[in-house]
């Protein structure tokens, strides 16, 4: 059996469906044996990036390692910001590249570079195949290394003299990752931790997402009956009315909960991560925390860990629920909870008007009043991710996705896809400022090939608006960020797909319940700001 032929026999025992990619002369052996797999689709996108960045959406949803494919050179430069994104939001994928006949690693060769040392910086492991009898090995620990916490991306380069080459088709076992619990006197440390302070502060991080820890994390925050803080990608971990509930933080500018986590006397930091936002900016006062990670604290005098429960993060949470908490029941000063929520308007106090100005909340509030619990909605990167992340609040755990580890433009459009696929039964939105969806456009020819319905809400007003509000309050002006768009209703009629244009939140909310009628098609709603 030739060696793409076991490739994809790896693939498929490691239980993929999908395969994002472009194909280029180095891996079209690994194409026609794609081309064999009953289990296996392959999906042709326009650009790696969007292949990458469908592989780590799909990745976060399914729950298991999304697989992306590239030829050498610029084939593999291509995936590299989306492999990037993966592994800083901890995102399973595997990305599977060309590379030249291994002859040609050593003299100066048309389009080599070094694709494994290239990948090195930004995936969790880079690998070039050496040996063709090492693949089973190679996969299947590229599939554990990608998956085990934290999660992250992978890359497997495989230079093309080797994909011909026949071996034994023997793959390996595909074992579940074990699961550890921190030692009873760790428990028990924590415990009593939590027992001598008053006024603990939970904060919810990624983690808790990826381990399916939501239930047992209910039950600890409903025992205690403490505050409650989350990070961008764990929106959703309470329902909006938990008296808990104290909403999103690690927003760079008028961070409000911070007030109430200055007065805590112990964070409980469950499952966080510090690529979200370092402890600097929100324990300036050292205040001790107890960690709650798969991995080992990365202490710093902001994190001043008094013990850490290393391990599992729902089993943790299981044992620690045994212990029998004591209610600490107490709530920060100055009506922080309502503070919070003016602030980031939570609630829309004010009802719409036919002439009503559009607004990037009113348009949030559009899409929780009309949308099910299990509607998926994407956030590109630019202003609106900062007003998503204060405004907006998902019925159900996991169903708001944002990128916020390296927060790249780009990743929504493509990012739909990867949702689709994996949820075919959760309606899609997505919502991408004019700049970060020109990025990736070309993506919706792939969607509307696949038959893949969702709604791409486009937020018009011809520049980079984070940084024009930046340059503006810095230099009294802006320079480099405004340009010119295209007619983004015609431009989505040219996809083969239904475009329209909203310039009031009439309009808007008219234009989206009617795309949400008609769930098998898909939309392109122009916002004009």
């Amino acid at each position: 059996m030739k060696v793409s032929d076991v490739i994809i026999q790896c693939l498929e025992a490691e239980g993929v469906e999908y395969v994002f990619g472009i194909v280029g002369t180095e891996v079209l052996d690994l194409a026609d044996s794609l081309s064999k797999s009953s289990q296996i689709q392959y999906v042709n996108v326009r650009h790696e990036q969007g292949a990458a960045f469908m592989a780590d959406v799909y990745g976060r949803l399914a729950g298991k390692a999304g697989v992306c494919l590239s030829t050498l050179g610029p084939g593999a430069t291509n995936l590299l910001t989306g492999l990037a994104s993966a592994t800083l939001d901890h995102s399973p994928v595997i990305a599977l590249i060309g590379q030249a006949d291994v002859e040609r690693n050593h003299p100066e060769s048309h389009q080599y570079v070094d694709i494994e040392k290239l990948c090195e910086p930004v995936t969790k492991w880079s690998k070039q195949i050496m040996d063709s009898v090492t693949v089973p090995t190679v996969i299947r620990k590229a599939f554990r290394m990608a998956q085990m916490e934290k999660p992250g991306s992978v890359a497997v380069v495989v230079p093309e003299n080797f994909l011909t080459q026949q071996i034994g088709g023997k793959t390996l076992p595909s074992n579940p990752l074990p699961e550890t619990v921190p030692v009873p006197e760790t428990i028990q440390a924590a415990h009593t931790l939590i027992q001598n302070h008053m006024k603990p502060f939970i904060i919810v991080g990624n983690g808790v997402v990826r381990q399916g820890a939501y239930p047992e994390l209910q039950t600890f925050i409903n025992t205690l009956q403490v505050p409650v803080t989350h990070s961008f990608m764990t929106k959703g971990i309470l329902e909006k009315e938990h008296p808990s509930n104290y909403f999103t933080f690690g927003f760079n500018k008028n961070d409000e909960v911070l007030q109430g986590i200055e007065e805590a006397d112990l964070l409980i930091a469950i499952g966080f991560d510090f690529v979200e936002q370092l402890p600097k900016e929100w324990n300036k006062k050292k205040i001790p925390v107890l960690h709650m990670d798969a991995l080992p604290a990365e202490i710093n005098e902001n994190y001043p860990v008094e013990v850490e429960c290393v391990g599992n993060i729902k089993r943790t949470l299981q044992t620690l629920n045994e212990t029998e908490l004591s209610s600490k029941h107490w709530v920060p000063s100055g009506n922080l909870k309502e503070k919070i929520m003016n602030a980031y308007q939570i609630n829309d106090h004010h009802p719409q008007t036919g002439d009503q100005p559009i607004t990037i909340e009113k348009i949030l509030h559009c899409i929780e009043t009309n949308t099910s619990e299990d509607t998926i909605v994407l956030s590109d990167v630019g202003a609106h991710k900062v007003s998503i992340a204060r405004t907006y609040q998902p019925k159900k755990l996991n169903r708001l996705i944002i990128s916020n580890g390296l927060a790249s433009m780009g990743i929504a459009i493509p990012g739909s896809i990867g949702a689709k696929l994996a949820c075919p039964d959760a309606p899609v939105i997505c919502i991408t400022g004019d700049g970060g969806a020109l990025m990736n456009v070309a993506e919706i020819e792939a969607a509307k090939r696949l038959g893949l319905p969702f709604i791409i809400i486009v937020l018009k007003d011809s520049m980079l608006k984070l940084e024009v509000q930046q340059m503006t309050k810095q230099f009294g002006d802006s320079y480099g960020v405004t340009f010119q768009n295209p007619d983004f209703v015609q431009l989505a009629v040219s996809f083969g797909i239904k475009g329209v244009r909203a310039k009031t939140t009439n309009e808007f909310e008219s234009a989206l319940k009617e795309a949400l009628t008609h769930s098998n098609e898909m939309v392109l709603i122009e916002v004009v700001e």
